[in-house]
């Protein structure tokens, strides 16, 4: 499991998990792409509650705020 808030894991259920930093690896682009390669592969399931427009982040933020997300939100500036 890779995560990007800092979650450790709690050693249950034999899971394996690889904390991301994001400001940490923003430039690495060598463990991006093994992140990508992963997930190309089936072998990281990424978790997206939504795919929200970049003009509606302040709403999707609040909806972060008041909990119960699971997954991630993902703006979209496309």
């Amino acid at each position: 499991m890779t995560t990007v808030r800092g979650y450790r894991g709690d050693g249950s259920r034999g899971l394996r998990v690889f904390p991301v930093f994001v400001a940490k690896v923003a430039q690495e682009h060598a463990a991006l792409d093994r992140l990508r390669e992963l997930v190309e592969a089936g072998r990281l399931t990424p978790r997206v509650a939504a795919v929200v427009p970049a003009a509606e982040g302040a709403q999707a933020h609040r909806r972060l705020e008041a909990g119960g997300v699971r997954g991630r939100l993902v703006l979209d500036f496309g």
